[in-house]
């Protein structure tokens, strides 16, 4: 069983009087975890929002009839509760009213979920997100040295939880994973008329990890306007299919102002929308793979970790660039991602130095990368 990182503040917040949500993309483990913790006691109540006669079931609850329902239980866990209709005013209504049982809820899409519960559910809930495996759990399931040889293999295949406990069947995997990504949440959501170009523009996202990306160009690729392309990218976003890095600007006039980067939270789901899985040695694109490699395991790390982190980018109009600027507490660390170990020396663009003196930087290689993850 692979420890995940979630479980200890999952477990702290058990009896607080507080609403549980977990967050993340399907197949991540958000339901293994629970059912590892929780799933062999009889006052646990397992609903799954999917399941029609669930949805129904919550149509018309009052408050005396959800009382009577969770008789005896001490728990209730309802996974997918994005589908259920009003689920933050059910899960309102147990967590103030009926004593002694702990809500917890899952969800897929945090664009439906959050809409849902964020406003019934304010002061009363805490919220946590859940990614594929990080570099960090499977160092503590293997070891160190084991999870290091891996990296290229996670940098083509990635970490989700399927993929890494089905040796030799990655592909396989990867081809339902992906459909599902793209099929049963995001593609069913009010409004969504073109698939064919959502699947379109997941692919130009694809070919693009660690660019600086332009709705408009991206707009005339495809065949869509800025602001649906835009649109869209907010939902593959919500949906935990990719994350968006602002660009960091404060006192250089030639700073990029409003430019975005996008990343795929798993590399396999990356390398299955562009059916590349060649491994690292043989691919042109293995410098952006372990850019984001490096970024999505180190955003996992700061969220597990509850951290007040901003994450961003550097770059100026004449291409001078930081892959990483991490900002907390007003202290600036800014991180280039080196493929090639034989980079690692590489040195601070002497504008950024200049602009931040008090800034630290680092150069994150596969053989120190395991001081920046773990």
């Amino acid at each position: 069983m692979i420890e995940r990182q979630l479980r200890p503040a999952i477990e702290a917040l058990l009896g607080s009087g507080k609403a549980i949500i977990i967050m993340g993309a399907r197949q991540v483990g958000k339901s293994t975890l629970l059912r590892e913790m929780f799933g062999v006691r009889n006052d646990v109540l397992w609903l799954n929002g999917d399941d029609m006669d669930v949805r129904e079931l919550f149509k018309n609850m009052t408050s005396d009839r959800l009382r009577l329902f969770l008789s005896g239980k001490s728990m209730l866990i309802v996974d997918e509760a994005q589908r259920i209709e009003d689920i933050g005013l059910k899960l309102k209504v147990i967590t103030d009213q009926i004593e002694g049982v702990q809500v917890i809820a899952t969800g897929s899409s945090s664009f439906q979920l959050a809409s849902k519960v964020n406003e019934s559910l304010t002061g009363r809930k805490r919220e946590f997100q859940m990614f594929p495996l990080s570099f960090k759990e499977m160092v503590s399931d293997t070891d160190l040295l084991k999870e290091t040889r891996l990296i290229p293999h996670r940098m083509v295949y990635g970490y989700y939880p399927e993929v890494v406990t089905s040796p030799g069947e990655e592909r396989e995997v990867l081809r339902e994973l992906s459909s599902s990504y793209l099929y049963k949440d995001i593609l069913q959501l009010d409004g969504l008329t073109k698939p064919d170009k959502l699947v379109a523009l997941l692919q130009a996202l694809a070919r693009q990890i660690g660019d600086q990306i332009s709705y408009r160009e991206i707009g005339m690729l495809i065949g869509l306007d800025p602001k649906t392309v835009e649109r869209y990218i907010d939902l593959l976003e919500k949906s935990y299919v990719v994350f968006r890095l602002g660009s960091y600007s404060r006192n250089l006039r030639n700073e990029l102002k409003a430019s975005k980067k996008i990343y795929f939270y798993d590399l396999g789901i990356r390398n299955a929308v562009i059916a590349d899985f060649r491994e690292v040695e043989k691919r042109s694109d293995c410098g952006a793979l372990w850019e984001n490699f490096v970024v999505s395991e180190r955003v996992k790390q700061l969220n597990y970790a509850r951290s007040f982190t901003n994450v961003w980018f550097w770059r100026t109009q004449q291409q001078k660039e930081i892959d990483i600027i991490e900002e907390s507490d007003g202290q600036l660390m800014a991180v280039e991602c080196k493929w090639n170990p034989a980079k690692a020396n590489a040195s601070v663009p002497k504008q950024f130095k200049e602009a931040y003196p008090e800034s630290t930087f680092r150069v994150i290689t596969p053989e120190n990368v395991a001081e920046y993850l773990l």
